[in-house]
């Protein structure tokens, strides 16, 4: 009996514990709750001076303080940023965030303290920092478009005022009005008005207006209504018929005359951005007729396609050097046509596919073989080759108007010769483009990482060059790739690295006529199993380089110097660019 007596005494004991802890506890909160201080009388008096708007009593109240919370920090700044005291207002607001690192408001509000300021760089830096703490802030988000927007990064404002639906577009205008159907520049759009413009359509409407051939500059500017909503007005210096001008059609036709060439070029026939593009040159050593139609596939402006036909008389003397004591390794006559049509899409900025086929037919004469000039490599007759490429944006970063593109192509041939013979060429390419200020083009930074190789028996009129030469864009800018006049001056071979780096700036610009100057950086290698042919070792160009666009066609003087050999090339180039909008 005393037994379990004991036993039940043991087994409340828990129960009693238990019960006297709670009671404790409860007991506590009351006494706290009863005894916790009530707000501040001075943080009472300063947000009813907030709630009324008097900021200058506000400041009186706070800056004495020498104890000051975060909050205490932000309604002092934000009283000191009404008075547009505007040092006191960011050290207040400094102070608050040092207090209050994780909070996003403070980076808010000096961000729009730079912003009156007119410091755009550093609102941009305050409120991509404020984003990292909030990203889904849509005031943030908002702020942060708009200052790229008075930059003139409209890339990065769309990219940010997407995240809050924002632009929404009211109207599309054109000035001046184009001459291209306005029905086909329609299709060129990806967006329309009573919606919102989004960056994916802004970039692929910016691939196809610059795949229509018609506009080799041109821009978009958003202008804001009263109403929250914008209008698009473009911009476009259009080429039409042989020219807009007398001047710009007597440009147009004669800027290789100093080559030896003439340029007969019909733009936008029709209104239908159906372009002929041809070259008649006439220089003995290298004689060439080339002519290119492209037009719209079905009037749209998604997809081009383009008919090539090129014939060639050309004088070659292989040579290890285009100056200096460099003796004839070989030399031949070369004789090539060649007809090929092609398909290309520019519906999407982010990839451009490329397609096509290929028949030519060579032969060489007045053949001088040396060691170099195998029966293998003079292989003539008639070529049937495919064709495909596919370019990719990889990367882009809208704030730093940084971009990364690669380019990957093969082309698979037969050779009806003596023998048929089978090649194929691959080239592969990585490179990166950075415009350094918000707006412009007014510094400017690339680099193109370049790789090609052979398989089979190409013939020779299709192994790679590193050089300067006007029908090859494999470009070592020490190196030119004619001497007297005739090629084969600079390293051939089956398969080649080539990586360029440049900078430019621009000297001058009117709108007609721009001129950019900067340095280049050029490495480069090639091989062959021949050992005549390639460059045996890594070659290292570096120079200086000028840039004249006029109407649309560009003219580029370079000086390079061969860091290997110590040789001087001076060199100009006449191309076609496409600069597209900025």
């Amino acid at each position: 009996m005393t037994n379990a007596c004991c036993d039940s005494k043991q087994e409340s004991r828990p129960l009693l514990w238990f019960v006297l802890t709670l009671a404790l506890l409860c007991n506590g909160l009351n006494i706290t709750a009863q005894t916790a201080p009530a707000e501040d009388p001075t943080m009472q008096t300063a947000r009813t001076l907030i709630a009324e708007q008097h900021w200058q009593e506000v400041v009186s109240l706070l800056s004495p303080l020498h104890m000051r919370t975060a909050e205490t920090d932000f309604d002092l700044g934000t009283a000191l940023a009404r008075l547009d005291r505007w040092p006191e207002a960011a050290a207040a607001f400094e102070a608050g965030r040092r207090l209050a690192p994780t909070d996003p408001k403070f980076p808010v509000e000096l961000a729009g303290i730079a912003f009156r300021q007119k410091n755009y760089p550093r609102a941009v830096h305050l409120l991509q920092k404020a984003l990292r703490l909030s990203p889904q802030d849509r005031y943030a988000n908002d702020f942060l478009g708009t200052v790229y927007f008075l930059e003139g990064n409209l890339e990065a404002s769309l990219k940010y005022w997407n995240l809050v639906g924002k632009p929404e577009i009211a109207t599309i205008h054109e000035d001046p009005l184009p001459q291209v159907s306005p029905a086909l520049l329609d299709r060129a759009f990806a967006f329309s008005p009573a919606g919102v413009l989004q960056l994916p359509e802004f970039l692929d409407t910016n691939a196809r207006v610059r795949g229509l051939g018609v506009f080799p500059q041109y821009q978009f500017d958003l202008n804001a209504r009263e109403d929250g909503r914008f209008d698009v007005l473009f911009r476009g210096q259009e080429l039409d018929g042989f020219g807009s001008t007398k001047l710009e059609q007597l440009f147009l036709l004669f800027r290789g005359l100093p080559f030896s060439s003439v340029n007969p070029e019909y733009y936008n026939l029709n209104h239908e951005a159906i372009n002929f593009v041809s070259m008649y040159r006439w220089d003995a050593q290298k004689r060439r007729i080339f002519a290119q139609f492209s037009s719209p596939f079905e009037r749209g402006a998604k997809v081009r396609y383009e008919v090539v036909a090129d014939l060639r008389n050309e004088q070659w003397t292989l040579r290890n050097s285009f100056t200096g004591s460099a003796p004839a390794l070989g030399s031949l006559n070369l004789r090539r046509e060649e007809l090929s049509f092609d398909l290309a899409s520019h519906a999407s900025e982010r990839w451009r596919w490329s397609g096509g086929a290929e028949i030519s037919h060579r032969d060489f004469r007045s053949i001088v073989p040396g060691a170099v000039l195998t029966p293998e490599l003079l292989a003539k007759g008639y070529q049937l080759k495919q064709k495909a490429q596919l370019e990719g944006k990889l990367w882009r970063l809208p704030e730093r108007r940084f971009e990364v593109n690669a380019t990957a192509s093969s082309q698979v041939a037969r050779l009806w010769s003596q023998h048929e013979e089978s090649s194929e060429k691959l080239q592969g390419s990585l490179g990166w483009h950075w415009l350094p200020k918000a707006e412009g083009d007014d510094y400017e930074m690339q680099q193109q990482v370049r790789a090609g190789k052979t398989f089979g028996q190409v013939p020779f009129d299709e192994l790679f060059m590193l050089g300067l030469e006007r029908d090859n864009d494999l470009s070592m800018r020490g190196h030119i790739g004619t001497r007297d006049g005739r090629k084969g001056s600079a390293p051939l071979g089956r398969d080649y690295f080539l990586a360029n780096w440049e900078a430019d700036k621009n000297l001058y610009g009117n709108g007609i006529a721009a001129l950019k100057l900067g340095p280049f950086l050029d490495i480069g290698n090639i091989s062959d199993p021949s050992t005549a042919l390639g460059s045996h070792q890594w070659l290292f160009d570096t120079g200086v380089q000028a840039k004249l666009r006029v109407f649309g066609s560009g003219v580029v003087f370079s000086y390079g110097k061969d860091l290997r050999s110590g040789n001087n090339a001076f060199y100009v180039t006449v191309l076609k660019e496409s600069h597209g909008s900025h």
